[in-house]
């Protein structure tokens, strides 16, 4: 797997806000915002991977929405 360049325009709070977050996890900007791109995929995978199951299983396991079980 190879990796593309992904060009954003944002605007100077939001840079200083990810700046920030970044510092005090010892990351770079690009680093952090890739790692919670990441992590944000992972979550809507995993729960649409819950969903598949309990659908296949007919179950309703009485989870409600199913953003509530990814924490």
């Amino acid at each position: 797997m190879g990796s593309t360049v992904l060009s954003l325009r944002i605007d100077g709070e939001l840079l200083d806000r990810l700046k920030k977050r970044a510092a005090r996890r010892g990351m770079s900007v690009q680093d952090y915002v890739v790692r919670t791109l990441v992590r944000d995929d992972f979550d809507e995978r995993f729960s649409a991977a819950v969903d598949e199951t309990e659908k296949f299983y007919g179950a309703d396991l009485g989870h409600g929405d199913p953003a509530d079980r990814v924490t």
